[in-house]
């Protein structure tokens, strides 16, 4: 088995859990609206033909639940969805060090994320359908598959429920006959189950994850019947196929993840039994998704009408050869990351490296979440898009998780092997490495300064809610992250550095005082202390955080390049043009270094780094570049790094697939990972407001192709909300909305104003 530390050695190629969350378990069956809740002018990505199999991840259309997933095809004759359950992980605590006194990240071990079943449905009688369009409709969260047979109109409507907790599969359209099969994605062969018209499978890793999928279908009128292990149905004119699944995981450390007494077929065989209509589950469903999605819209301006008439993948490769704008097309990227964000982050665990979207079961990287930027992009654009209730995924799996890091921590970290140890020998708190599994396990090298990045994001959403109770829930994991750094810094004569450690995710590994981890501590330390105050504990523990912040070694500026250093050296140590930017966490998503309160000289130092490492790398490079320069109030570079993003992903290139994935490229190959789908849409918000607590920028960096337009429901800091409209480049209105918040003060330009609201109050404020 090839390790991830192997490969890179190799090749020098890229690296890369109280209230908890629910497990599988049954649920009655939720409300049923009324009226018709289908937005009627929706959003869309649309297609001329299906998803080729073999390509299923570049082409295949997403959906969600948070907990279930699929990639569908919409073929005609053979329609396919590839089907996950966000639990569905070998593995284990995998606290055995290696040599080295490092993790093993291996599948047996550390563990991957992997396909749970594949789901077939067959009407060889169609073929030769013509008319053909298959759909992503955003605004409603299904996908849509349309055709012509025999002069009759056939319509198909696949989406995952997240109220039924079930993928519905609707087939509309006269006299339809064909088969249902199921089958396990690990060689699980499916059974009929006559009593409940259904089919089955069952099976368990070695880990002791059992899991099961049921598929169940019912028709008004025709037949449905169960024909060994396979289902058939007959002069169907609306077909409901309906699939469960899940395993016994549970988000508690004490019992180890797993609940034995826990049946995964029982619970889906209850699920799958939903006899509701078609009609009804749809407006269910609809209504549930809509709930979320419509709290933001999203307008850059109007595309012509040659644009709007090309297919999606014809006009994103358009886009990338004409070098026309095309606003609509990228208000639906934005767009689709907010659909990526509801569908795959709620009620359950995190958004991983693929989020719920599979093709195999070995994913690169086993699809983990990777500690040092990944899992952090992932969550930038909840609380900007107007999706705060999706974080809950993250702050949950972190509290479920600390119990295990915190015992590994205490009984490993200071293994004389770990070249990044303490060098006093002490230890205290919790850490992890680069990876992390959903059994308390990590993966790869230690990274220390991974626990205070967790924790800039989860407090960074407290500042979007001002919300009390969350605050307690997360204080936890900064107590003990203070406690870590308190007992691992060292003394110098420049200040309390970081001890030996590795900047992510190049040069020396036995630096002392890096950029990447002084800038993740001071905003600790900082952020803690605000913690403390809020919530009314631990206040000398807090001031003594304080302290200890005020005492730290600062990040310079290299006399020699006039760059920012990433190492407490005025030499660039490692790669010029690296992917990461590991010295820019105290400017984005951190704010320490900002133009009101930084020297002139050091936000340059910024600019410098940033333009050295240029303007091609992954998406996810790309998409922090891009948030950067838009803080650095560059609109033409930040809009110039959102095109890249969006260039086509042709010959295994980077970029984005016809699905709007975003494609890693690894030469020969090219691979889906998620971040850069969240981190780009994050950035083009950055674009239109800036927000840290006490200052809402407007319009920072506006690129012209977006010159008109307006976006409803943007997250600031600070506890506020913005519905921003504009015109010609000028703010014709802010409405800002108080969730929480109290004072800010709003800029445009030169323009200012200090507002003051009580929660729920909002002002509409004319520059």
């Amino acid at each position: 088995m090839t390790t991830r530390r192997d490969f890179l050695k190799a090749s020098g190629a890229v690296g890369l859990g109280a209230l908890v969350l629910p497990a599988f378990t049954a649920h009655a069956e939720p409300s049923r609206p009324t009226g018709n809740p289908l937005n009627t002018n929706p959003t869309t990505l649309w297609y001329p033909a299906p998803a080729d199999e073999a390509k299923i991840i570049e082409q295949g259309l997403p959906i969600g639940n948070g907990r279930l997933g699929a990639l569908v095809g919409g073929g005609v004759e053979r329609d396919f969805l590839y089907l996950t359950d966000v639990t569905m992980w070998t593995g284990e605590l995998n606290d055995a060090l290696e040599g080295d006194g490092q993790f093993p990240y291996d599948p047996a071990h550390f563990g991957t994320f992997s396909l749970l079943a594949r789901l077939y449905i067959d009407q060889p009688g169609h073929a030769g359908a013509t008319n053909y369009r298959r759909a992503l409709d955003l605004s409603n969260g299904i996908v849509t598959t349309s055709y012509t047979f025999g002069g009759k109109q056939y319509h198909r409507e696949i989406y995952a429920s997240h109220p039924d907790d079930v993928v519905i599969v609707r087939l509309v359209g006269p006299n339809q006959t064909g088969t249902v099969n199921l089958t396990g994605a690990h060689g699980e062969p499916s059974v009929g189950d006559a009593p409940h018209t259904a089919a089955l499978f069952t099976g368990s890793f070695v880990n002791r994850l059992a899991y099961s999928g049921v598929v169940t279908a019912c028709s008004p009128d025709g037949t449905v019947a169960v024909d060994g292990a396979e289902l058939s149905f007959t002069g169907c004119s609306d077909l409901v196929i309906v699939f469960s699944g899940g395993t016994n995981y549970v988000p508690d450390a004490s019992t180890g993840f797993l609940n034995p007494a826990v049946e995964p077929a029982q619970i889906a065989l209850q699920k799958a039994a939903v006899r509701a209509k078609g009609d009804a589950l749809l407006r269910t469903h609809v209504a549930d998704y809509r709930k979320r999605y419509d709290r933001q819209k999203v307008d850059l301006g109007r595309s012509s009408d040659a644009q709007r008439a090309l297919d999606t993948w014809t006009r994103l490769k358009t886009r990338a050869t004409s070098g026309t704008p095309d606003p609509e097309l990228e208000a639906s990227y934005l767009q689709f990351g907010r659909y990526l964000t509801i569908t795959g982050s709620r009620d359950n665990l995190p958004v991983n490296l693929q989020g719920l979207w599979l093709s195999n079961n070995n994913p690169d990287w086993y699809s983990d979440y990777h500690t040092d930027i990944n899992i952090q992009m992932n969550y930038w654009l909840a609380d900007r898009a107007s999706l705060s209730d999706s974080f809950d995924a993250l702050a949950d799996y972190c509290v479920a998780q600390l119990p295990a890091w915190t015992n590994s921590t205490q009984a490993l970290f200071q293994d004389s092997r770990n070249r990044f140890r303490n060098t006093n020998n002490r230890v205290a708190g919790w850490a992890i490495a680069f990876s992390t599994n959903i059994y308390g396990g990590s993966g790869w090298w230690w990274h220390p300064g991974g626990n205070a990045w967790l924790c800039m994001s989860l407090f960074e959403h407290y500042e979007y809610t001002l919300d009390r109770d969350y605050l307690a829930k997360i204080y936890p994991l900064l107590k003990g992250a203070c406690e870590f750094w308190e007992a691992r810094l060292v003394e110098t004569p420049q200040g309390l550095v970081d001890d030996y450690d590795w900047s992510p995710e190049h040069g020396p590994q036995d630096a002392r005082g890096l950029t990447y981890a002084q800038e993740l501590v001071h905003n600790l330390f900082g952020k803690y202390r605000i913690a403390t105050d809020v919530l009314r504990r631990d206040r000398s523990y807090g001031r003594r955080m304080s302290a200890l912040r005020d005492r730290l070694y600062l990040p310079e500026v290299s006399p020699k390049t006039g760059e920012l250093q990433e190492w407490m050296s005025p030499d660039d140590l490692g790669e010029t043009t690296h992917r990461h930017l590991s010295p820019l966490v105290g400017f984005f998503p951190g704010d320490r270094i900002n133009h009101d309160d930084s020297p002139a000289a050091l936000v340059d130092g910024v600019r410098k780094l940033l333009t050295t490492r240029g303007m091609e790398s992954f998406g996810w490079g790309l998409a922090w570049r891009a948030a950067c320069w838009a803080r650095l109030k560059d609109a033409d570079r930040a809009y110039q790094l959102i095109q890249n993003v969006l260039r086509p992903s042709l010959n295994f290139a980077n970029g984005s697939a016809a699905n709007f994935f975003d494609m890693y490229s690894f030469g020969d190959r090219s691979i889906f990972q998620i971040d850069a789908n969240l981190g780009a849409p994050a950035a083009m918000l950055e674009m239109l407001l800036y927000a840290r607590p006490g200052v809402i920028e407007l319009l920072p960096a506006l690129p012209s192709a977006w010159k008109t337009g307006s976006v409803t429901g943007i997250g600031a800091r600070g506890g506020f909300t913005v519905d921003l409209t504009w015109r010609d480049g000028k703010v014709i209105s802010a409405v800002v909305h108080s969730v929480g918040g109290t004072e800010t003060e709003v800029r445009f330009g030169h323009w200012q104003k200090r507002i003051t609201l009580r929660k729920g109050q909002s002002v509409t404020l004319r520059p």
